[in-house]
Formats: C-alpha cells, sequence, structure tokens
C-alpha cells in the first residue's frame, strides 16, 4: 500500500513494514482514506508549531513533515469541516509535542517542572482563555487548541471533554512517579493506565464535531457503539506498544505492554512481542464483529424524525472514522520517525526533540 506523498515531493514512497509488525489483515480490509485538506493542514501545522513555539524552527523544518502527525489525523477525522480538522489536528500536534516533554522531564528528573506544568495544563483546561499568553509556550499553545476545539459544540460536550481531558493530565501524572521511581506496573493496572495515557475517550469524543453532531447519552453510551469505539483506540494503543518496544527499552521505560509482560508474566522478549501482537490481531477481528453492531444500532436511530436520521447518519459517519483510525495508525507508524529508532544517533534520544531543561528556566 502506498505511503502518502509528503508536500516536499511528488514521488509516492511504499512503506516498508517489517514481517514482525506487518498486518495483512489491516492492509487488506481497511483501505487509507486521506482527507482532502490535507495538503493545507500539513502547511498550518507547520506554521501553528512555529507560531507558539513548540518546537524550536530548525526541528520544525528538519523533521515536522516526517513525523506525519497531520497525516495521522487525516486519514482518521475524514468529513470532519476544515476548521474542526485543522483545530484537531494542531491539538494532536501539541500532544505528541507535551509527550516529548514528559518524557525528557523524567529523563533529566526535574519532578518541579513537570509538577508545575501538570497544575498549569489543569488551569488551562477549566479557563484557556486566560492562558493564551502564559510564558510557557506548551500551556499557551494548549490554550489555544482549547479556544478553539470549545468552539464547534455545546457546553456540555466542553465540560466532557475537560473532564476527559483531566484524567489524561493525571494518567501522565501517575506514569512520571512510575517511571521515575522503576515501577514497572501489572499488565492490568497498565492496561487500565494506558487508556488513559493514550487518550481514548478523548479521540473519541472529537468524531462528534467531526461528524458536525453532539451525541445524547444514550447513543455514545450504548454498548455496540461504545464496544467499537474502545477497540479501535485499544488496536492503537497496543499497536502503539508492539512498534515502539525497541525505542522504549532503548530509554529504560516501564509503560508498555510487552515490558509488563515481560517483568511480571516472565515472558521472554519474543514471547511478549508475539502476545501484544496476538492482542492485537483480537483487536481487528473482535472490531469487524462490533462494527456491524454499532451500524445496526445506527440505522435503528432512524425513528421517522428528522433528529433520529441525523443521528443515524452522524454515528454511521463515526463508526467509518472508527474504522479509518485502524490504517491511519498502521500507516502512521511505519512512515513517522517518532519510530524511526534505528536511524537515531542516541536511541535513547528522539532528535526531534528539545533536550533542554525547559522546564526549569
Amino acid at each position: 500500500m502506498p505511503a502518502f506523498p509528503h508536500s516536499t515531493s511528488s514521488t509516492v514512497i511504499v512503506a516498508a513494514v517489517p514481517p514482525a509488525l506487518s498486518l495483512p489483515v489491516v492492509e487488506a480490509e481497511f483501505p487509507r482514506r486521506l482527507h482532502p485538506y490535507w495538503p493545507s493542514l500539513q502547511e498550518k501545522t507547520r506554521s501553528w508549531l512555529l507560531e507558539k513555539r513548540l518546537m524550536p524552527a530548525d526541528k520544525v523544518e528538519e523533521y515536522a513533515d516526517g513525523l506525519c502527525y497531520t497525516d495521522l489525523m487525516a486519514g482518521y477525522y475524514i468529513g470532519a469541516p476544515d476548521e474542526v480538522l485543522q483545530a484537531i489536528a494542531d491539538y494532536s500536534a501539541w500532544f505528541f509535542v507535551w509527550d516529548d516533554r514528559h518524557d525528557r522531564d523524567i529523563v533529566h528528573r526535574r519532578p518541579a517542572a513537570w509538577r508545575r506544568l501538570r497544575l498549569q495544563l489543569h488551569e488551562a483546561l477549566d479557563s484557556p482563555g486566560d492562558h493564551l499568553h502564559h510564558p510557557d509556550p506548551l500551556v499557551a499553545g494548549f490554550a489555544d487548541s482549547m479556544v478553539r476545539l470549545y468552539s464547534f459544540l455545546s457546553e456540555k460536550w466542553n465540560a466532557r471533554f475537560a473532564r476527559h481531558f483531566h484524567t489524561v493530565i493525571e494518567a501522565y501524572d501517575r506514569e512520571f512517579h512510575n517511571r521515575t521511581s522503576g515501577i514497572v506496573p501489572t499488565v492490568d493496572a497498565y492496561l487500565e493506565l494506558r487508556r488513559l495515557t493514550f487518550a481514548h475517550w478523548i479521540w473519541t469524543d472529537l468524531l462528534e464535531p467531526s461528524a458536525r453532531t453532539e451525541l445524547p447519552d444514550a447513543v455514545r453510551k450504548h454498548l455496540g457503539y461504545r464496544r467499537a469505539a474502545l477497540l479501535s483506540q485499544e488496536f492503537a494503543a497496543w499497536y502503539n506498544d508492539l512498534c515502539s518496544l525497541p525505542k522504549e527499552i532503548a530509554g529504560d521505560e516501564v509503560h508498555n505492554l510487552g515490558i509488563s509482560l515481560i517483568h511480571h508474566e516472565g515472558l521472554t522478549l519474543e514471547e511478549a512481542i508475539k502476545e501484544v501482537r496476538r492482542r492485537v490481531e483480537e483487536c481487528v477481528s473482535e472490531f469487524l464483529v462490533a462494527e456491524k453492531e454499532a451500524l445496526r444500532f445506527a440505522d435503528s436511530l432512524t425513528d421517522g424524525t428528522v433528529r433520529g436520521r441525523e443521528l443515524s447518519v452522524a454515528v454511521k459517519a463515526i463508526v467509518a472514522n472508527m474504522r479509518n483510525w485502524f490504517s491511519t495508525v498502521y500507516w502512521f507508524h511505519h512512515e513517522s520517525g517518532r519510530y524511526m529508532v534505528d536511524s537515531w544517533d542516541d536511541r535513547s534520544t528522539p532528535p526531534y526533540v528539545n533536550n533542554e531543561a525547559v522546564g526549569e528556566k
């Protein structure tokens, strides 16, 4: 399956997928799609990273396009209005930068800097307009993202999104504690934490403004809908673990399903890789069943009313995008420079991060 060409080249490049990471069912059953706004999206997110000072200019120039952050979002939120997709893509890029800052604060033992950032993000989440000019670019960029994302749907949706992201921030704090203390969580504890650090429900929430429809609780909490949503996110999180295992072992990580299996279940590295892969493949097969149930549920929403028809159309669009998550996540991991550990000078230090002690300045 050809990779999407970067804007700097007219050549279509075929991404090489190592046999251990190859999933023929995804390549065959989950065709890639790309939002037509993507070329503008890539350019504008690159400019936004510079404007908000989230990455140094030289790193934006050298690495931003190759990290493929906009490709990931443009392959997921198909059908989103351009301004919604742009806000989501900028927020996603911010999320990756935040994840890198969190990692560097751990590596360089900066607990005070992390604690300060954690509290500031909680505050900015609740009142983003008050933090647009915060001296820390990471806080100001987050506030800018929140102001935009909060403009699309109702206050109720905003409160739900904020509630979900408050738990993500706290999950990152638990990860900070585990990593600085050398604690490898048990498999069950890890899976629970991973649903938060991967922000399962944040990415699912954002499917609604993409479909131009805020879903009522009865729809969002329907077992068929919720199971399809969860499986699409579990696939992404566990496939990420499978692909990033070498990077995270090199960086003395403790948060990876494979690492938990090795540490607590006594598996060898090879056995752990096989077990993570088995779980990933199971997610795919179970999603294909859940997808049918979710689409039957969408059909049942058509009750002769305008609202019923609108909800049915929105749920079908959202379920289609849950499906898109499989292909876009899969190819992202084989095209993004974020996972090309073997090309780094130092396998424990990504070349695209700002390695300075930003938080302590």
